[in-house]
């Protein structure tokens, strides 16, 4: 079992807290793009949600939020960046001196911000939402059921749309504004939306999961049996959780009815 952590324990360069979450993800994604592409190598320690270590006074002197991930750049005076939209641009910012991941034109800058703000005030916390009254309500709500799965997939079809005759989001061209919102994309079933209904973002999300430093990214602290393709795989290995995503699939289902969902976007 790995050591608790108590502090931070590096003295150089960057230095992330996180976990195994989509807004855990974005920042160690972008760090493993950065470090393939520029050779800058950085420390991570695996902040367990579930023990509350993002809690604890030294962790909260860091990211007075209490959530992952944060970042310290021990290379400017131990300077703490918190929430993944203002890591991905930091880092960005700071250290994607080619502009591999980010722009220089203003308008595409401007773009990249605006997509980025989207995830970050619609996706994240809709599909954050669904994840809860899907599956860690301690009671289900039917209302909240249909409410944030039918709203995730509105925001989807909406990301849909604009995928339509591109690669990516911003310049056609790979970068931090896709990074802020794959991640989330990748839980996509687990959430109780089919990606496969969203042909461009299937499309869109395929290509991002071909690059290594994104595999690499998504196993920092470790692989989560979350993604869309280790969820549909263990659909097919595992007949009990079938039968268990079978009935919750049934209750999204019964909610939509219920309230008379129709799904629309935007």
């Amino acid at each position: 079992m790995a050591e608790r952590p108590t502090g931070l324990k590096a003295n150089k360069g960057i230095e992330l807290l996180t976990f195994g979450t989509p807004n855990g993800q974005k920042a160690s994604i972008i760090l493993e793009e950065l470090k393939e592409a520029y050779g800058m190598d950085y420390t991570w320690q695996s902040i367990n949600i579930g023990q509350n270590i993002q809690k604890e006074p030294w962790f909260t002197k860091l990211g007075p939020n209490g959530r992952i991930p944060v970042i310290v750049d021990h290379d400017k005076g131990g300077f703490p960046v918190m929430e993944g939209l203002a890591i991905l641009t930091y880092l960005t910012r700071t250290y994607d001196t080619d502009h591999k991941f980010s722009f220089t034109d203003t308008l595409d800058i401007s773009r990249a911000e605006q997509w980025m703000a989207w995830q970050h005030g619609g996706l994240g916390p809709m599909q954050g939402q669904a994840n809860h009254f899907n599956r860690f309500s301690k009671e289900k709500i039917p209302y909240g059921m249909q409410r944030y799965t039918g709203e995730t997939e509105r925001l989807v079809g909406v990301l849909n749309t604009a995928l339509e005759g591109k690669d990516y989001l911003v310049g056609n061209k790979y970068s931090i504004a896709d990074i802020a919102s794959y991640s989330w994309v990748n839980i996509l079933r687990f959430s109780g939306v089919e990606i496969d209904d969203f042909p461009n973002v299937k499309a869109w999300a395929d290509r991002i999961s071909a690059r290594p430093a994104v595999q690499k990214g998504l196993s920092i602290p470790s692989k989560s049996s979350f993604g869309n393709d280790a969820y549909a795989q263990r659909l097919k290995d595992d007949k009990e959780f079938a039968e268990q995503e079978a009935a919750v699939k049934q209750q999204i289902k019964e909610a939509k009815e219920q309230y008379g969902y129709k799904y629309a976007s935007p």
